[in-house]
C-alpha cells in the first residue's frame, strides 16, 4: 500500500437554496437567479434577465431580490461599475458578495455571451466554489477616498516638480547638481529671483540659507546659464500648480485626520446599556500612534493602512490571511520534482505602496526589521528584501489592530546576533577555509 500526504477535502458540494448573481456593464447587469423549482422536486427554476445600472432600476431589482427570499447574490468585480450594484443591496441588508474575475472565468469552449456568465456566475455561487473580496464599511471606504486621493494629487505634485527640472536644465541652471530639493527654502528662493528677472548668478548664490551657504561657488557655477522670459513663464505656471497641489494635499491631510479621530471615538464609544470598565485601552491614543511606533512607518503610511485595510479584523482571521489578500505571500510552484518561487501578484497598489516605502525607510533603521532587511539583501535582493519587510510590517499592523491593547516592542538590532549557533557558524567557517585550501586548528580565545 502506498503511502502519502493525507489532507482533508470536502467533497460534498453544498447547494445554497436561492442565489442570484449579476454580470455587470457600464450601463446595465445581467441578473441571473436560481431558486428551487415550484412544481418538480431536485430541479432548479433559472431566470435570467437585463436591468439597468442606474440607481432606481438597481433599488428596484434590490427590492425584487429581497421579496424572492434570494439568500447570497454574487456581483463580479467589474472596474467600478460593481459599486451601486454592491452598496444598494449590502444598504438593504441583502448578502452580497463581490468576486474576483479570475475566479470566474468562463469555462473554455462555452459561448461568451452576458447571459451566459451570469448564468455561470450563479451556479458557481449556489455550489459555494467562489470566495468574496473584501468590501470594507461606509466611514472606511469614504476614509479610502481621501486617502487615495491625497496620494495621486502627490504623485502629480512630484510630477510637475520633475517638469521645473528639466525646465531649467533646458535654461542650462544645474540647481539641482547641487541642492537635493530644489523646492527647498533656497531653491525656491532662486527660482522665484528668476522668475522675478535675477539672472546674477552671485546674487542668486547669496539667497542660500542653512547648510546650502558652504556649496556658493558651486551654486555660482550652477546658476550660470540662459534662462529668459519664456522660462520664466512656464516656471510660473509649473510653481502656482505646485502650490495648488500643496494646498489641496494639505486640505486632504486635515479632513483625513479628522474622519480617522471620529472613527476612532465611534470605536470607543461603550454599547448601548454599558458603561465601561475603565480599564480598557483608549482606542483614540490611537491606533495611528501605535503604528507609528513601527519602524519606518510613518503617520500618512499608518493612516494609509487604517484606510486600505479598516480597523476590523475578522475579515482577516490571522494575519495569514491579511498577507495572502495583500498578495505579500511567497508562493511555491510545484511540478514533478521541481519547486521554483512564484511572483506574489498585484494586490492593492496603494497600500502595496505605502508598504514598500516604509520597508525601504525600515532597511535604514537601526532596529530588528532593519537588521533583517540587511540579511536578506545580500542573497535575496533589494527587490524581494523590500517585499518580505512589507510583509513583517503588515504582520505587525495586524497584531495591533486585531488587539487594542498591543503595543509595539522591537525586538532589537542584534536580535539574530545573540540567537546565533556559535558552533554551526563555526563549522562552516572551518569548512570554508578547508575548501580554499587551508589546515585550520582552533583555540579558544581567552
Amino acid at each position: 500500500m502506498r503511502s502519502g500526504v493525507g489532507f482533508d477535502a470536502d467533497d460534498e458540494v453544498t447547494i445554497v437554496e436561492r442565489v442570484a448573481a449579476i454580470d455587470i456593464a457600464k450601463a446595465s447587469g445581467t441578473v441571473c437567479v436560481r431558486v428551487p423549482h415550484p412544481s418538480i422536486a431536485g430541479r432548479r427554476s433559472t431566470r435570467v434577465w437585463e436591468i439597468g445600472a442606474t440607481t432606481n432600476a438597481i433599488i428596484g431589482l434590490v427590492e425584487e431580490l429581497a421579496e424572492a427570499r434570494i439568500e447570497r447574490v454574487v456581483v463580479e468585480s467589474t472596474s467600478d461599475y460593481w459599486r451601486p450594484f454592491v452598496y444598494l443591496l449590502q444598504a438593504r441588508g441583502v448578502t452580497t458578495w463581490l468576486v474576483n474575475a479570475r475566479d470566474v472565468k468562463q469555462v473554455p469552449g462555452r459561448p461568451k455571451t452576458d447571459k451566459v456568465d451570469a448564468v455561470w456566475l450563479a451556479k458557481l455561487n449556489e455550489r459555494g466554489m467562489l470566495r468574496p473580496s473584501f468590501v470594507p464599511p461606509v466611514e472606511i471606504r469614504e476614509l479610502r477616498d481621501y486617502t487615495r486621493l491625497r496620494h495621486d494629487l502627490s504623485g502629480e505634485r512630484a510630477r510637475h516638480k520633475q517638469r521645473m527640472e528639466k525646465l531649467l536644465e533646458d535654461a542650462l541652471i544645474k540647481l539641482s547638481t547641487v541642492a537635493t530639493d530644489i523646492f527647498g527654502v533656497s531653491g525656491r528662493m532662486m527660482i522665484d529671483a528668476l522668475i522675478a528677472g535675477e539672472r546674477d548668478p552671485r546674487v542668486l548664490a547669496d539667497m542660500a540659507h542653512g547648510r546650502m551657504k558652504v556649496k556658493r561657488n558651486e551654486l555660482i557655477d550652477a546658476l550660470t546659464g540662459r534662462f529668459d522670459a519664456h522660462h520664466a513663464e512656464l516656471a510660473q505656471i509649473l510653481l502656482d500648480q505646485v502650490d495648488t497641489l500643496n494646498e489641496r494635499i494639505d486640505q486632504l491631510t486635515a479632513r483625513i485626520e479628522q474622519l480617522i479621530a471620529k472613527i476612532l471615538a465611534a470605536a470607543a464609544a461603550p454599547p448601548t446599556g454599558d458603561g465601561g470598565d475603565g480599564d480598557q485601552a483608549n482606542p483614540t491614543r490611537s491606533v495611528v500612534e501605535r503604528l507609528d511606533e513601527i519602524a519606518g512607518v510613518g503617520e500618512h503610511t499608518a493612516q494609509v493602512i487604517i484606510a486600505e485595510i479598516g480597523l476590523d479584523m475578522a475579515q482577516f482571521p490571522t494575519p495569514a490571511h491579511l498577507v495572502s489578500w495583500a498578495k505579500l505571500s511567497p508562493r511555491t510552484i510545484q511540478s514533478g520534482p521541481k519547486h521554483r518561487g512564484g511572483k506574489t501578484g498585484k494586490g492593492n497598489p496603494y497600500l502595496r505602496k505605502v508598504l514598500g516605502d516604509a520597508a525601504a525607510g525600515a532597511g535604514k533603521t537601526n532596529t530588528f526589521l532593519g537588521a533583517r532587511y540587511r540579511r536578506l539583501v545580500p542573497r535575496r535582493g533589494k527587490l524581494k528584501a523590500v517585499t518580505a519587510i512589507s510583509r513583517s510590517i503588515l504582520v505587525i499592523a495586524w497584531h495591533l489592530l486585531n488587539d487594542p491593547n498591543t503595543r509595539f516592542h522591537d525586538l532589537g538590532s542584534d536580535y539574530y546576533d545573540t540567537r546565533l549557533n556559535k558552533d554551526r557558524k563555526t563549522r562552516n567557517l572551518v569548512h570554508q577555509l578547508q575548501a580554499l585550501g587551508h589546515h585550520v586548528t582552533l583555540t579558544t580565545a581567552a
